[in-house]
């Protein structure tokens, strides 16, 4: 009776853990394609569809928070700066490299490339293109984006369109 007891007790902790072990795998694969959004819309900053899925996975009062000046984005302001780089930039990609999550965290590492067609921060790339590097740590609270900590190398955008 005892090995009885023992084996079902094992049994039900095995199911147990892979029970937690796929609610958590599923979890995670949800906030990494929510995640995703947020790259689509930087990818096709023009269109209605990748707004609207933005709109959708971030929180109301989701912030952009680019610096430590205390001056962040809301996601109005964001979808406003989002909808000049359409014009700017119409061929902006936002490739995701690796995601990685941690717990409610979700932190991308991502390769931004465009070729502005007008003057980009006071720069005529007469033409030119560039390749940078962007990390990206996303907070996710019930299944939605309460906040972006950002950082992309615009001085090396800058550099590569100014021809140096």
């Amino acid at each position: 009776m005892k090995r009885h007891l023992a084996t079902t007790a094992k049994r039900i902790s095995l199911a147990t853990a892979l029970s937690i072990a796929a609610f958590a795998s599923t979890a995670m694969a949800d906030n990494k394609e929510t995640v995703q959004a947020f790259y689509d819309l930087l990818s096709n900053p023009g269109s209605e569809d990748a707004t609207t899925a933005f709109v959708s996975v971030t929180a109301d009062d989701w912030e952009s928070i680019g610096d430590y000046s205390g001056a962040n984005k809301s996601r109005e302001a964001f979808l406003g700066q989002v909808g000049g780089f359409a014009k700017l930039i119409p061929d902006l990609n936002w490739a995701v490299q690796d995601m990685h999550e941690a717990g409610d965290f979700v932190t991308v590492r991502s390769r931004a490339t465009g070729t502005p067609v007008a003057p980009f921060f006071g720069v005529d790339g007469e033409g030119r293109s560039f390749d940078i590097m962007t990390i990206d740590i996303h907070k996710i609270e019930d299944g939605k984006i309460v906040s972006s900590h950002h950082v992309e190398d615009w001085a090396g955008a800058l550099q590569q369109l100014s021809g140096r």
